[in-house]
């Protein structure tokens, strides 16, 4: 008998194709495979948005909440009653001093004047009557041909005629005062609001305000400072610049300066009162506005500045994502004023990082990046 070996020969004809074949199903998958990885490796670098961060020479600033006072505010009121016959303004217009608001009947007062000034006329010719009577009875007593009583008498009589012209003329003044009255003048220039009674109604000192009246050029903007703010801020009020900012973000176009510190503090709010000047040449102000007033120093100081687009903030407060071999890294920071679409960078960055400012919704700390910088033109994007 044999002994049988298997001997394992090499493959040849049908069965090497064969062979092959299979190899090449099962490499398929694999280049897939690394096809995919190679896909999710470019998926987890997301392309992002850089700058970077400046160091640069930026005056300190301190921003409160102020409101803005008119400096003239006057209530216009009738001061006599009467019959309102015309409004003689546009609501909201601008009026000057002097200009005729509301004509109220004057028939009433100018018959007052009238009668007034009868009773004067009566009592001058009493009075030059009794003025002759009285150097009569002089002339009279001097020859010893009239008595000292009938002198005296007529003495009084003078006096008593003297205070009936002062009298009358004072109630003829007031007459000619209360016909005044019935045009009703503007005392100050500036806006006028709307009225509240129109022609035809009786008017009165009873009626209340008739309308408003507020001054355009300047303002005043008032503005409450904690003792910690101004105690930071104790320096001359010239060196101080006055700026606005409204409450859509945008800045107002001119400066001002500080014309009044109270000289106490309020037991309330531990807070000193502050008060500004602003020019209001195109009545961009209004009376009561609430604003942002920011006080800056005319010595600048070296600042990191980023754009606001990179900053986010959490609970635990603000923080913005730089680029660091590639890949994405918190910085916490803490921010200061705002000067334009940049942010004052007090803490937390030394300038030179690389910020991210566009596509940090796709992004995750340690997470690679591919960094771009952007252009100039979007960078306050």
């Amino acid at each position: 008998m044999r002994s049988g070996k298997h001997v394992s020969l090499p493959c040849s004809g049908p069965a090497k194709r064969s062979f092959q074949f299979r190899a090449g199903i099962c490499a398929v998958p694999l280049l897939m495979w690394l096809c995919v990885l190679a896909a999710n490796a470019q998926e987890k670098a997301p392309p992002v948005g850089t700058v970077f961060a400046q160091r640069q020479q930026v005056a300190q600033t301190r921003d409160f909440v102020g409101r803005v006072n008119a400096i003239g505010r006057v209530e216009v009121q009738a001061r006599v009653k009467g019959y309102l016959e015309e409004v003689l303004f546009k609501e909201g217009d601008l009026v000057n001093k002097g200009d005729h608001l509301y004509h109220i009947e004057k028939g009433e007062y100018q018959a007052a004047v009238e009668e007034a000034q009868g009773a004067l006329e009566r009592s001058k010719a009493a009075k030059a009557l009794t003025a002759i009577q009285l150097q009569r009875a002089e002339d009279l007593l001097a020859k010893s041909a009239g008595t000292a009583v009938a002198r005296d008498q007529a003495l009084a009589e003078d006096q008593r005629s003297a205070g009936d012209v002062m009298s009358d003329q004072a109630k003829l003044d007031n007459a000619n005062r209360n016909l005044g009255y019935t045009d009703i003048v503007s005392p100050i220039t500036g806006k006028i609001s709307k009225t509240n009674l129109t022609a035809g109604n009786v008017v009165g000192p009873e009626s209340g305000d008739l309308t408003l009246i507020v001054s355009q050029d300047p303002m005043y903007v008032t503005f409450p400072v904690s003792q910690r703010d101004f105690l930071h801020m104790r320096v001359n009020p010239k060196e101080l610049k006055v700026k606005l900012r409204f409450a859509d973000g945008t800045s107002y176009n001119q400066l001002g300066t500080i014309n009044f510190i109270d000289v106490s503090v309020d037991r309330a709010t531990d807070t000193v009162l502050v008060r500004a000047t602003m020019p209001n040449p195109d009545g961009a102000l209004i009376d009561g506005q609430l604003v942002t007033v920011i006080l800056e120093t005319e010595q600048p100081q070296e600042k990191v500045m980023v754009p606001q687009a990179a900053l986010i903030a959490d609970q635990e407060g603000t923080y913005v994502f730089v680029v660091e071999d590639g890949k994405a890294a918190v910085r916490r920071i803490k921010p200061g004023g705002e000067i334009g679409p940049d942010v004052i960078v007090n803490d937390g960055l030394k300038g030179g990082e690389q910020v991210i400012v566009e596509g940090l919704q796709s992004i995750r700390p340690g997470q690679p990046v591919q960094a771009a910088p952007m252009p100039a033109s979007l960078k306050s994007g």
